[in-house]
């Protein structure tokens, strides 16, 4: 039996929030009555990502009235995954939930996760069973993603697998250890590995508005990961180079037996266009596809904060001195 069977650990659960005025009073009110249900010393770090509606005076209102509610107000719009590790660093639990602010994630999930928390497991991840609110394009995309940056890589990302998950507090350390700007938080779980569990859940409806992570929010983030994580698309160069310079030896060697041996004079015009055109084009895809690559690089060595926060309210839970 794990030794956390009997324990009951301080929770924190980390928001971001994009322009989710209108779904935060609900929507914190009723993961706050699950987190009560579990722990008496929970907190709810709302991380406000440079919103452009009332997302902080909502959020300064909710915070005088309920003690156990925190706001981190990031000095302007870094992105999610930047906001997800502002959170991490800001949260002071035992144990740190992420979840979405738009209401998608069921609350009811949190006990099965602590559940599994208390049996040993340090990364309880949620699965999403379907996606239905999704169109075709968008799913075929995303298994193509999860396809390329699993192939011949020794960290496996879970397919369908997002941010909604609970995190013991040495995983949540070993995250923010890692320094990279461009960050690709679905494969930085998989990365620092720990006891795993996953559960699948159906998402809910949004609580208020429209989701404004579509088609093009997906296929950066996709990009980021692919980058992050994978070498695969210089491999697919390479490989292509190779079949490339294969096929033009075949079709030198079938030119010069076609002139000396049949005596046929090959015309050559449109042959020599049309690979001229094909070649540059493939050069060009692979100086574009280098220079992305070297474009991180060179945001790496810069060395900038991944986040900048402006101001904090809130009380939560008491402040911890770590060694």
């Amino acid at each position: 039996m794990s030794e956390r069977a009997a324990r009951i650990p301080s929770i924190s659960c980390v928001m971001p929030a994009y322009n989710e005025a209108a779904s935060l009073p609900d929507v914190l009110a009723r993961v706050l009555l699950a987190l009560r249900a579990l722990s008496p010393r929970v907190e709810l770090v709302v991380v406000d990502d440079g919103s452009r509606d009332d997302t902080v005076a909502v959020m300064r209102r909710l915070c005088a009235a309920e003690p156990a509610l925190r706001l981190v107000q990031l000095s302007r719009n870094f992105g999610k995954e930047a906001a997800l590790t502002a959170g991490l660093a800001a949260a002071r639990g035992e144990v740190v939930v992420l979840m979405d602010a738009d209401g998608q994630h069921p609350p009811a999930l949190l006990a099965d996760m602590l559940r599994h928390w208390q049996g040993g497991a340090d990364v309880v991840y949620a699965v999403r069973s379907t996606r239905a609110d999704q169109s075709a394009l968008h799913r075929r995309l995303v298994a193509a993603f999860y396809g390329i940056v699993n192939w011949r890589s020794r960290v496996r990302i879970p397919r369908d697998a997002g941010d909604f998950r609970l995190l013991d507090r040495r995983v949540v350390d070993a995250l923010l250890a890692l320094p990279e700007r461009h960050r690709f938080m679905k494969g930085l779980y998989a990365w620092v590995g720990f006891p795993s569990v996953a559960l699948d859940y159906e998402p809910l409806p949004r609580h208020a508005g429209e989701s404004r992570y579509g088609l093009s929010g997906a296929l950066g983030l996709g990009t980021t990961g692919l980058l992050a994580f994978t070498a695969a698309p210089l491999r697919v160069l390479g490989l292509l180079g190779v079949a490339l310079a294969v096929a033009a030896l075949g079709y030198g060697l079938w030119v010069v037996v076609e002139y000396f041996w049949r005596g046929i004079n090959v015309p050559g015009y449109a042959t020599l266009v049309v690979g001229m055109m094909f070649l540059s084009g493939v050069q060009l895809m692979s100086v574009g596809l280098l220079a992305e690559y070297v474009a991180r690089i060179y945001d790496e060595v810069k060395q900038r904060p991944l986040f900048l926060v402006a101001d904090e309210a809130g009380q939560g839970l008491p402040p911890v001195v770590r060694p």
